[in-house]
């Protein structure tokens, strides 16, 4: 990882001015959507052409502007999309709606028409990457093509520490046991606990960004809990290694070989339901592979991409044959 490309990214998170101005700088513009009273909120640059719209997902509790790193190596004639999910940044918040991941899916699905997304490549990381893939298998006819990134909703060979704790916490909540005090490591409510985070998600930041993040976090903790508690369900959990065999569509799987978070062994799981999937593991890479390796995601997608236009246009010679 390059450390000054990585203090750049962090930016993102703590100084909300940064980010509209690289969103200009990258002609970044941002839009809403409505859905009866619901609103995604999104950016875009560039106009549906002849190559495929990307749709970007993000991960837990962050939003759109986490992926303006990548959006500045990706090619300008793309017409990129970065959704805020339901809850998060501009996009609708409420209590009542459900959170859980089919019910994320179903908003995104209701929001494309609007946003004017009809085949597109699909892009989530994390929490966005088990969206993606459960997208994928419920919607096959909007896509040509997903990218999973260090995705969430597997049972992998093998567990970080950051999952082995939420275990024995779910454990402890069976027994009945107070866990008001316990803190989820995502969700951090003092500076310890945001240092805790950083060390599993960006292994770069110093102690005055730590606190204007943390202020900026401190007020949707409340929301950040109940969507874990709703994604921790048994009917989320594990929603993307439930639905692998339901996706036809071509799948990449990027993974950074040091994420600390969701254990790369997840790849394996992913090849092995779907053996024509393309992995690319990075090496020198942890959980945020968009603040740490942006430039080599950008071009890992683009390969694909590129891959699977060369594939489509041989199946269309055969077919003219």
């Amino acid at each position: 990882v390059d450390p000054d490309i990585l203090f750049q990214n962090l930016f993102i998170y703590v100084i909300p001015g940064v980010c509209r101005f690289w969103r200009r700088r990258l002609g970044m513009t941002v839009r809403f959507s409505h859905v009866g009273s619901f609103r995604f909120c999104y950016s875009t640059r560039g106009t549906p052409g002849g190559a495929p719209s990307l749709l970007l997902l993000h991960g837990f509790s962050a939003n759109k502007d986490m992926w303006l790193p990548v959006v500045q190596f990706l090619p300008q004639q793309l017409h990129v999309v970065c959704l805020d999910l339901p809850g998060h940044d501009g996009t609708s918040r409420h209590q009542t709606d459900d959170f859980s991941i089919e019910g994320q899916v179903s908003r995104i699905h209701q929001s494309l028409f609007d946003v004017g997304l009809k085949h597109f490549h699909l892009i989530g990381t994390s929490m966005g990457g088990n969206l993606a893939g459960v997208y994928a298998a419920r919607f096959p006819q909007d896509l040509c093509s997903v990218s999973l990134v260090c995705p969430a909703g597997l049972e992998p060979p093998e567990d970080t520490e950051f999952v082995k704790r939420l275990r024995e916490m779910e454990v402890q909540k069976q027994q009945n046991q107070d866990l008001s005090a316990e803190s989820i490591a995502l969700i951090p409510t003092t500076v310890p606990q945001l240092q805790d985070m950083l060390d599993l998600c960006s292994p770069v930041f110093v102690l005055q960004m730590m606190k204007g993040l943390l202020q900026n976090r401190l007020p949707h903790n409340p929301f950040y809990r109940h969507l874990f508690e709703c994604i921790s369900t048994e009917g989320s959990r594990h929603s993307l290694q439930e639905n692998l065999g339901h996706i036809t569509v071509p799948v990449q799987v990027v993974w950074g070989q040091q994420d600390q978070v969701l254990h790369v062994s997840g790849a394996s799981v992913i090849a092995a339901a779907l053996p024509h999937s393309q992995v690319a593991l990075l090496d020198d890479c942890g959980h945020s592979v968009a603040l740490e390796r942006p430039r080599k995601l950008a071009s890992v997608i683009c390969s694909f991409l590129s891959t699977q236009e060369v594939t489509n246009r041989d199946v269309e010679k055969k077919k003219s044959c």
